[in-house]
């Protein structure tokens, strides 16, 4: 019996495969966090199957600046989905990020793709006013 990290027949396996994939674009973006985040502040997003967190981080200062959650917030009637729900957390940090006068930052997405609920927060993040 092989694991799902053995090579079989000299092919990987597909959880193998996706690993990297995963790997490969966390990488990519961080290194490209690396390159900017000298005079911006960095938006991490994470996501679990639930719900969706931002942070505001300044990375000069190892700080988070600002954070929102979907696991505290107070959800109006109307969401009917968590694409939905990921908006409304984007203009909740916008919200808070106008507030503080925050300028252009970096929306480092990890390693997820800019797809879903990634991509509503983003144009949450957008509609309430904040620039990446």
């Amino acid at each position: 019996m092989l694991l799902a990290t053995e090579v079989e027949n000299g092919k990987m396996s597909l959880l193998d495969t996706n690993k990297k994939r995963v790997n490969r674009r966390k990488f990519r973006v961080r290194n490209k966090v690396r390159r900017v985040s000298f005079d911006r502040m960095r938006l991490c997003v994470c996501r679990s199957l639930k719900h969706i967190s931002i942070q505001l981080i300044d990375d000069s200062k190892h700080m988070t600046v600002a954070s929102a959650s979907s696991v505290g917030m107070e959800m109006p009637e109307k969401v009917s989905g968590k694409i939905e729900l990921a908006k409304l957390v984007g203009k909740d940090l916008a919200k808070k990020a106008s507030e503080l006068s925050v300028g252009p930052v970096f929306f480092d997405r990890g390693k997820y793709k800019y797809h879903g609920r990634v991509r509503a927060l983003a144009e949450g993040l957008r509609e309430g006013g904040l620039e990446f």
